[in-house]
This record gives C-alpha cells, structure tokens and sequence, in this order.
C-alpha cells in the first residue's frame, strides 16, 4: 500500500478478515487465547511463533491501530498505551537508566515536565530546558549522560515552531534518541520520522480520536527502541484497551478531512484575532506573523487546530473573557470536533510555577483555542463577543 495516498491508507490498511467476509474490522474483546495444544501453548510463551497470547501484551484491535500510525508516520514499530502521558512515561521508563539526562525543550505539556521535575529525579534521572527559540544553545547543553533529546512541535499551549531537522541531526552527531511528542499536528501535517526523529509519541485522545471519547498513546519509530519499550510495557501493563484501540483505527479514516476542517477554521479565527484591539498577540503556525512561519511551511502541510492568543488586561480580562463564552466549550481537551477554550495558566501548566510558567510564554491572560469543525463563522462570533 505504500504507493498510495494518506487518506487511501488510512480506510483501507486493516486486519485480514475472519470467515464471516466483515467489510469492518470486529471488536476482539478479549483478554486471553486459546492455545491448540501443550506445544503450541510452550512455543508461543517462548516466541518462537508470532502470535497472541494475552490482551495486556496484543490484541488484533490495538495492532491494527499500530499498524496505522506506523504507516502514517514512516515508522516501523509501535506500542499502544491507555494515555497520551502513560505512552510519554513508559517512553522515557523503558530507555533511560538511572544517571541518564535528558535535554528537553522547556515548552512541554504541563504534566511532561511534571514527569520531569517531580518524578524521574526519584530514580536519578535529570533534565535540562532549551529555549525553543533558542536551538542555537542545545548542542553546548549536552552532557556525557545526556541520552534523550525531547521536543514537542508545535509546542503546547504557545504553538512554537522547533527545527525538527536540525535537533535530528544533533541526535545523530551525538548518538542521542530524538524523541518527537507529534500530538498537537497528527500524522497527516506532520512526519517528524522524516526530519530524523528516532520515536513519535502521541496522545491518541486528541486529534486522532477527534470526537472526546476515548484516551490512548501511541510511540512509534525504530523497531529497537520500541522492542525495549514493548518489554518494559508488556510487563508494567499501560496497554491500550480493544474497544479504544478500534474507534481510534475507525477515527483515523476521517483524519484527513476532519483536520482539513480544523485547520481551514483555525486559520481564519487567527486572522481575526490578528487585528482585534483586545488582543495583544496571536501566533497560528500558518499565520505569516508567526516568528517561526517559513520553518512550519517546510515541517507542516498545515498549521493545525490550535490557536494561542493573549488577552488584554491579564488575570481579571482573561476570567470576564472566559465567563462569557456562550458556544465554545470550557475543557482542558484539544482536538476534538467541538471548539474548546482553555486557560493554560490555571488548567494544564497550572502545576508549575508562575516563573516556569513565564519561562515557556505563559501568561495569566493567554488563551488556547482548540478550533473545532463548527461553522467558522459561529465559532468567530462567540470569541469575539466575549472578548468585547
């Protein structure tokens, strides 16, 4: 199927059929399987058959899903996991040791650097922020321990553009693992393989799903590294259920036109945040305002569903602003086929300190638009009759 398009790819790339001929994969809910006889159940415990044996270990829904983003993002193995945040940790449990560093990129979701600041020290392992504009400073950050580069692209929630080519290159000169978090552009935008990432993570809860129902994780990349990682899960259990892992695999053959919509209507709320007299900034990675606008047209085939914005007046202007919002919904989510607001500072970064928060272009008044698939024009008009 590789000769294929995206969308093409993405309907039609699925398990083989049972004997009931099914035109749609089956639910396989199961948690266990049935082994012919006492050889078959000795050869396969001992893997020398490739085959399923336990729902915690595979299960054809969650390897048909695999199977998907693999091909979707170039990758040749993958593991999925019950959450965006169990893929990111099982990620970072499975390959570092205690001593290791990791350089990550200070722009991260809120509860990744958590990981970092209030977890991995527990088991001796350290982390160093880069600025994210500031790629220039990485390679001299570089320690002898340093094993891990991370970055998010875009960033969350300020929608920063990192040079994927650029931090993949360094991770190669250094025999580094670059690990790219892909979540916020999708695998249809994006293909973070390309520009020499070593694994892809994702928060299948967001984009791929694209409805808000359920949560998942994915890491995918180089067939080593995701050997280690399936060890470590295969005995810690974060796998992701049957039932999820088969509405994400039905979610990802709308993922292209459903993204189309968001970025088509993510674009337009950015060009009319641009000139409002209650804004103080708006960055949209298409905007051609946006500082890193030339580096998102080379890594990107869009700018995505987020929108970042500040608005006037700090804390108190940012609260009046949320409490009159009408239509948009007021969660922590993003990606979904509902326009969701959200305030950083208090929701997702809100663990962090208010001089971390500053460090990573937080303010109490900036605002994340996940844009969704309503009309553009409604969505336009509840942001702007709120921002007064």
């Amino acid at each position: 199927m590789s000769g294929q398009k995206f969308e093409t790819r993405a309907i039609r790339a699925q398990l083989e059929r049972t004997q009931y001929l099914e035109h749609s994969a089956p639910l396989f809910l199961t948690s266990s399987y049935v082994f012919e006889d006492a050889e078959d159940m000795r050869a396969s415990f001992a893997e020398e058959k490739e085959r399923n044996i336990y729902s915690r270990y595979s299960n054809p829904n969650t390897s048909e899903f695999i199977d998907k983003v693999c091909q979707m993002e170039g990758a040749e193995a993958g593991f999925a996991f019950a959450s965006g945040m169990a893929a990111v940790f099982s990620t970072f449990a499975a390959l570092l040791n205690s001593g290791d560093h990791i350089l990550s990129a200070r722009s991260v979701f809120g509860s990744t650097h958590s990981l970092y600041t209030n977890f991995l020290p527990k088991w001796n392992i350290t982390t160093t922020f880069f600025d994210v504009t500031s790629l220039e400073t990485v390679e001299g950050l570089i320690q002898e321990n340093t094993k891990v580069i991370y970055a998010e692209s875009p960033t969350n929630p300020g929608v920063d553009i990192l040079d994927l080519e650029y931090l993949g290159q360094l991770a190669k000169k250094h025999n580094l693992i670059f690990i790219v978090d892909n979540c916020f552009a999708s695998p249809y935008l994006q293909q973070p393989i390309k520009f020499g990432a070593d694994l892809v993570v994702h928060s299948g809860t967001k984009l791929m799903d694209g409805q808000g129902r359920v949560l998942a994780g994915i890491t995918v990349g180089n067939a080593t590294l995701v050997e280690k990682i399936y060890r470590f899960s295969r005995i810690t259990g974060p796998a992701l259920s049957p039932f999820n892992a088969w509405i994400l695999s039905k979610s990802l053959e709308t993922l292209a036109i459903r993204v189309d919509k968001h970025c088509e209507n993510a674009l337009k709320l950015a060009e009319y945040l641009e000139g409002h007299p209650n804004v103080n900034w708006v960055k949209y990675p298409f905007l051609k305002s946006h500082p890193q606008y030339d580096l998102a047209k080379k890594q990107m085939e869009a700018g995505g569903c987020v929108v970042a914005f500040e608005v006037k007046g700090g804390l108190e202007s940012g609260r009046k602003f949320f409490d009159a919002i009408k239509l948009l919904s007021l969660s922590a989510n993003l990606g979904d086929s509902r326009s969701i607001v959200t305030h950083p500072a208090s929701t997702t970064h809100s663990k962090l300190s208010d001089d971390q928060r500053l460090k990573m272009g937080i303010s109490d008044g900036t605002v994340r638009v996940s844009v969704g698939l309503e009309h553009s024009d409604d969505i336009i008009a509840d942001i702007e009759q709120a921002l007064g």
